[in-house]
Parts: structure tokens; sequence; C-alpha cells
């Protein structure tokens, strides 16, 4: 009987030159997804030593929004810049066992320290692509140590793989380029290399590289138009890999236990923006007034929300919780519920504020609200239901243009629960205004 395969290790690298696209943030699910799913271990290792693009306000951002996705990390963040003492000493071997060679001095008289690589094809098999042969004519003798000291890419990025365990690396196929030069360095230091999975890239709808153009890419721009983490690791979970079936809307407990390299396409996924919308809508529909007013906090500072009390904003959100797509959406859904005037939508004053009677309706609604005692529901609905049967008109004819009074739209959630939440005194105000209104504007 062949023993279980070990625990795996596995990493995430980004390089902060820039704001964590949905690429990378994908690549980090997938390695998160991994590890969870076998007890592994999964690292975060900043890429920075390029010491002229890197800053630490990006590395702040890429570990925050990495957060608040969900991904957390056993072991890091690893800052590949603070690591320099272990890079020299692999080069200085390479260099005596006649592997490596300096070049010349530059102007400054420094050198670099160069692999020297034989015309020999390299062959790997890739997770997701499977084998993969690289002419040896395609590959040039290999940067180890900048002349400036610092390591180059692949040296760094192999050195720091062996140094930490990694098992597994799992990455964007942008990188399969490097892998036969990184295969070079692991057999020239006689090291074991890992298990390599190159994922497909992610397109836009027009089948290009997904990029600006096509709308909000880096995690901090989904997460300021509203969109929820679990949301968003579900969708991107799918660009790529699928469980199998039709299944779209899976818990982050179900896609660690099915995630696995061998359902990963070798087709680049195409990002849609509607059907992320759609997922967030799903997921905010399940989702508790309390954790999605906590969510929706930050997207609210410095707005006339910003004050708001805990338990009305909780209020506005189950009443408004099924309509919203994002929660960017919030602000212009529950406008209604701020105090002051409100705009009445041109359609729905045509559409429910025509009839010759609408203010002497409006009247009596006014005078329902104002016998409602005590303030519930039940007396609410009793009270204004009392006024349809007088009039003996539909109940329509009575709360479409209470509606529009109360709201400015056709559209809203039930009147009694509005009505409720404004309080008695708005619901006043907005119905004497819009009596107003309408005798103004006959």
């Amino acid at each position: 009987m062949s023993k279980p395969d070990p625990p795996p290790r596995v990493r995430f690298a980004p390089s902060p030159t820039g704001s964590l696209h949905v690429g990378g943030a994908r690549t980090a699910l997938f390695n998160w997804l991994f590890a969870r799913g076998r007890n592994g271990v999964f690292v975060l290792r900043i890429e920075d030593t390029d010491r002229r693009r890197s800053r630490e306000d990006l590395t702040r951002e890429i570990i925050s929004e990495l957060s608040w996705l969900g991904l957390d990390w056993d072991e890091g963040p690893v800052y590949q810049s603070r690591r320099g003492g272990l890079y020299l000493p692999p080069a200085e071997r390479l260099l005596e066992e006649g592997l490596a060679y300096r070049s010349d001095p530059d102007p400054e008289g420094r050198t670099a320290v160069i692999l020297r690589v034989e015309p020999e094809d390299i062959v790997f098999s890739d997770r997701v692509y499977g084998p993969i042969t690289v002419s040896g004519g395609e590959l040039k003798d290999i940067v180890l140590i900048k002349s400036d000291g610092s390591p180059a890419y692949n040296f760094a990025c192999a050195v720091d793989d062996h140094q930490l365990g990694i098992t597994h690396v799992i990455r964007g196929d942008d990188h399969l380029p490097n892998t036969p030069k990184q295969l070079l360095l692991y057999r020239a230091l006689g090291w074991n290399p890992p298990v390599f999975a190159h994922l497909p890239l992610i397109l836009g709808a027009d089948r290009a590289p997904l990029s600006k153009r096509h709308g909000a890419t880096s995690l901090k721009a989904f997460r300021e138009a509203g969109i929820l983490p679990d949301a968003l690791a579900n969708y991107l979970a799918l660009l790529g890999w699928s469980p199998g079936g039709d299944r779209e809307i899976m818990s982050r407990d179900q896609l660690v236990e099915e995630f696995s390299l061998e359902k990963v396409s070798r087709k680049a996924a195409v990002f849609d923006h509607q059907k992320l919308t759609w997922m967030n809508g799903r997921y905010i529909q399940e989702t508790g007034p309390e954790e999605l007013a906590r969510r929706l906090r930050p997207l609210l500072a410095e707005t006339e929300w910003e004050t708001v009390s805990p338990g009305k904003l909780e209020a506005v959100i189950s009443l408004l919780g099924h309509r919203l797509k994002t929660l960017a959406d919030f602000p212009d859904q529950a406008g209604f519920f701020r105090e002051g005037e409100i705009a009445y939508d041109p359609g729905a004053v045509a559409k429910h504020w025509s009839g010759e009677d609408v203010r002497e309706i409006l009247a009596e609604a006014r005078e329902a609200v104002e016998a409602a005692e005590p303030f519930t529901r039940e007396n609410l609905e009793d009270s204004l239901r009392a006024v349809i049967a007088r009039r003996g008109i539909k109940a329509g004819a009575l709360m479409q243009p209470l509606r529009v009074a109360l709201t400015g739209r056709k559209d809203s959630p039930g009147i009694f629960e509005i009505i409720l939440l404004l309080g008695r005194e708005t619901t006043r105000e907005r119905l004497d205004r819009a009596r107003e209104f309408l005798e103004k504007n006959p």
C-alpha cells in the first residue's frame, strides 16, 4: 500500500508594484483552497526585491485585501527584501563548481553572477497543461545575482521556494516561460523541484486579457463597489475550475472540500461582471442585516448615512436586502429613508398621481396615519384599509399614490414597513408636501 502524500506547502507571492487584481486573487484563492483541503500550509511571500517599483503602501494594501477576501495564511508575510543573506551562498557555490560565471564589470566595476545554460531540451509535467517540452535553443544563460547585488527574479524565486519547503507552485500561466529556467536552477543546485501547476488566463468579454478597460479588476475596486468577499471568492473559484454539474453557489467549506488541480481547465476563463453582480445579489439575500451593516459602514463614510444609528441601518437593510445587487446600491435604493425632501420620479407622478381625487385620497391617508394608535403595523394596516373600504376603491388606488408621496418612486418595499420606519412625523410631512405639489401642478 502506497503512503499518502504528505501535506502540501504552497505559497502566494505577489509583487507590491500594483494593486492586487483578480488574476492574482484567483491564484491566491486556488493556493489557499489546495492547502486547506489537504491540511497543508499556505505561505504569503512578498516579492519586493524590485527596489525601484516596490511600494510599502501597496504591500499593506495587498495584505489588507487578502484578509478582506478571507484568505488567511499560516506563515508570513515573508519579505524577499529581508532575506538577502540567503541568495549569495548558493550563487557562490555555483561559481565554485564552475556552473556559473561573473559578467564583465559595469562602468562602476560591479559584476553579475550568471548560470551557464547548456543547449538541451527541458521536459517537465505541469499539473494543468500536462507534459511540456522547451527547446534548449530557446534558453539563454540565467542571471543569478545582478550587478547591484540583488537576486534576479528566477533565482530568488527558486531559492525561496526551496528554503520555504514549497511542494507545489500554483501560479498564472504567464509564468510558464519562467518554469524551465527555475528547473535548471534546481538541477544545478541539486534540489528537488516542486510540482508546477499553471492557471489559464482570465479574459474580458471581448476575449482580450482582462484589464481596466473591461471594468473593475482590483480587489480594492470590487470591495468599494459593494461586492461581498464570499461572493467574490465563490465567483473567482469558478474561473477556470469546475466542481462538476451545474453548481454555482458554493460555500467556502464546499469549495475547500471539492477543489482539485485535476479539475482546473486549460482554457482561458472569461470574467463576466454581470454574473458576479447576480451572484453577489444572491449572497446579499442570504446574509443577515447585522453583517451587511458591518460590511456597508466603510462604504458610507463621509456620507449622510455615516451617523445613522446601527438599529435604523439594519432596519433599512432588512427592507431593501432583496433589492440590492451590490452594497453600493444602498445609498440610491435607500435614499427616501433620509430626512428632508425627496425627488419625485416623473414617471411615477404621471402614472399614479393623474387621478382627480389623488389629493383627497392622500389627505385621508394622512388622517388614517394619525389615527393609528398605538403606532403599529397592524393598526396602520387596519386604518389605511378602512379608507379603501370607505371610498370603495382598489387597494392600489391608495397604496400607489401613497408610495410615490413617501418614496418618490413607483416601486419600493412594503408601504406599512416604510411608514413605520419613516415615523409618523416624517410621513405626515411628506403627505403634506405631496398635496402641495399636486395643488401647484394639477
